[in-house]
């Protein structure tokens, strides 16, 4: 039986020649792809000013330059997700400041946000965990009130909607990662919606070392930027998946749907494994970038994952808590302080979901998720 990845991207042959094409052409770094790229996106998110960058951490980075924020100043995040969300705020001299997450949602809690907050906090920077939204209109009024800039981590949620509206439609800064795992790829790649257009010239410099150009020959440079610009190949790989997006996303709909009632009748809630939250409202609003199980705590999160490899399906885990890696051990975090993260984040676990997995391969992933479990609560 061939062995089933816990995500696997999926690129048409039409997009293939597209980028052959590029290939071809001799423009292969950013060019006329990268600009219509940027322009494609920007009319999906109902016109605001977006740029494209080399990857989803530095979209974040830069988000925080443009938001001035750096030495002295506090930004809240979530110890829950993929590293980059707090390392891009040590980047810019900053500190990370963690909150829990809600139990329920496995996103930041926003009452613990709330009482973070100090007067040096500048900015929230909270995750859509598995493109699950968090609560925007509590999040920006919050952000109003303590008068903080938010950077939306919006890496796992393209396609996900907040009462009818698209994440990075409103809001203020979003950023969004184009990874191999993500619901709309370019292989590497991310891109950032401005809450204003004034923002994209320094966004563009801050891409490309710093450098303005004038006429033929002039360059200056006053500041010190980076290499994160997205290239043509890239470009044209977005390009021919964005059309795609709401057919995707509603595939990935009905696949979480089916896992749920697959598992209801497989009784896996008796073995006292946490199911992803699934509300009608929360499929309304997901993007169901990845469905994600908390295990029971007797289940050795290593065996489970062996036994599945066994059988031949893969599984993922999303995330570790950022606070209990050695780094930030270093600067005076320590187990205890955020117990529902720490027990999600030793337990959770993401089975196979991906556009083009079929029904029966949700069918065979199921009936083992729930053998595996047993068998390894009665080792």
């Amino acid at each position: 039986m061939d062995f089933l990845p816990f995500t696997k991207p999926h690129i048409d042959e039409a997009t293939i020649a597209s980028v052959a094409e590029v290939l071809r052409c001799g423009w292969i770094t950013s060019g006329p792809k990268v600009q219509a790229f940027e322009a494609a996106l920007s009319a999906y998110f109902g016109g605001r000013t977006v740029r494209t960058f080399a990857n989803g951490t530095a979209t974040m980075e830069i988000a925080l330059r443009l938001a001035n924020i750096g030495p002295g100043d506090e930004v809240i995040t979530t110890p829950i997700s993929w590293v980059a969300t707090a390392n891009v705020i040590h980047a810019v001299g900053a500190t990370a400041v963690f909150a829990d997450i809600d139990p329920a949602t496995r996103n930041l809690d926003l009452n613990a946000v709330e009482a973070a907050i100090t007067p040096c906090t500048r900015a929230l920077l909270p995750v859509d965990l598995a493109g699950l939204p968090v609560d925007r209109t509590r999040l920006y009024d919050i952000a109003a009130r303590h008068e903080l800039r938010v950077i939306e981590d919006a890496a796992q949620s393209f396609g996900s909607t907040w009462q009818g509206q698209k994440i990075g439609s409103f809001g203020d800064f979003v950023s969004f990662s184009f990874q191999a795992n993500k619901n709309l790829t370019t292989a590497e790649g991310g891109c950032l919606v401005l809450p204003e257009a004034r923002y994209a010239p320094l966004a563009e410099q801050l891409r490309l070392q710093g450098v303005v150009r004038t006429g033929f020959d002039g360059m200056e440079v006053e500041i010190a930027g980076s290499k994160a610009n997205l290239t043509d190949i890239n470009a044209a790989i977005g390009l021919g998946q964005l059309p795609h997006i709401e057919t995707v996303t509603n595939r990935r709909r009905a696949l979480a749907r089916l896992y749920l009632e697959q598992f209801a009748q497989l009784q896996l809630g008796a073995t006292g494994t946490q199911l992803p939250p699934h509300s009608d409202t929360d499929f309304a609003h997901s993007n169901w970038h990845m469905f994600q199980l908390v295990l029971p705590p007797e289940v050795p999160r290593a065996a489970f994952m062996e036994r599945m490899k066994a059988v031949g399906i893969g599984i993922g885990v999303h995330y570790p808590p950022i606070h209990l890696f050695k780094l930030y051990r270093a600067r005076g975090f320590r187990p205890g302080q955020f117990p529902h993260a720490e027990r999600v984040g030793a337990a959770i676990v993401s089975l196979p979901l991906f556009g083009t997995l079929r029904d029966e391969d949700v069918l065979r992933v199921c009936e083992n998720t729930v053998s595996i479990i047993t068998a390894l609560q009665h080792a």
